[in-house]
């Protein structure tokens, strides 16, 4: 029964930083190219991102040699800032755009490039299923033609293009205050 226990702990926990079927994690993943400030353009909503508008994540290296993130965003409901450090691991090689990221302790979700602009102007980025996924830019504002892109490809990758939430990212920071 033990084994059994250890078995499912194991089976759970490796499925929380699986990869979705259809999703192929880029290759020739450059980290300090991605390293900087990214603007969340899009994505499928969720609980820890509910009511957020202006999102951004920033990602920086890590002394044991991972990644930083801080999200930051701004909740709607509260007119407050608020944000979350988590921290990002390759799960195979450096070279491949597929990482396992914490924002809960010992807990990891799959983080998934699964296209990036040439000059990493932008990157679609899904998790462990199809009901995460996110479309990040360097700037607060995409072209129409990317846009197009985005959602034409995650429809034929079984995405719910509909459900997508378009992030307004044209907010003041200097109307609103920082959340401790």
């Amino acid at each position: 029964m033990k084994n059994l226990i250890l078995l499912l702990g194991v089976f759970c926990l490796s499925a929380c930083t699986g990869i979705p079927e259809g999703i192929q994690p880029i290759s020739n993943f450059e980290l300090p190219q991605y390293l900087g400030r990214w603007h969340e353009i899009a994505r499928l909503d969720h609980s820890f991102e509910k009511g957020m508008q202006q999102v951004t994540a920033t990602y920086e290296m890590r002394e044991d040699g991972g990644v930083r993130v801080l999200n930051e965003g701004f909740l709607t409901e509260k007119n407050t800032w608020d944000q979350a450090e988590g921290k990002a691991y390759f799960v195979e090689s450096e070279n491949i755009g597929y990482l396992k990221v914490s924002f809960f302790g010992p807990f990891y979700g799959s983080y998934i490039v699964f296209e990036l602009g040439e000059n990493y102007e932008y990157a679609f980025v899904t998790s462990t299923n199809k009901s995460f996924l996110w479309l990040l830019a360097r700037e607060p504002a995409i072209n129409q033609e990317l846009r197009q892109r985005f959602i034409s490809t995650i429809t034929a990758l079984g995405y719910d293009s509909e459900a997508l939430i378009w992030v307004d990212q044209s907010m003041s920071e200097s109307s609103v205050t920082l959340k401790d």
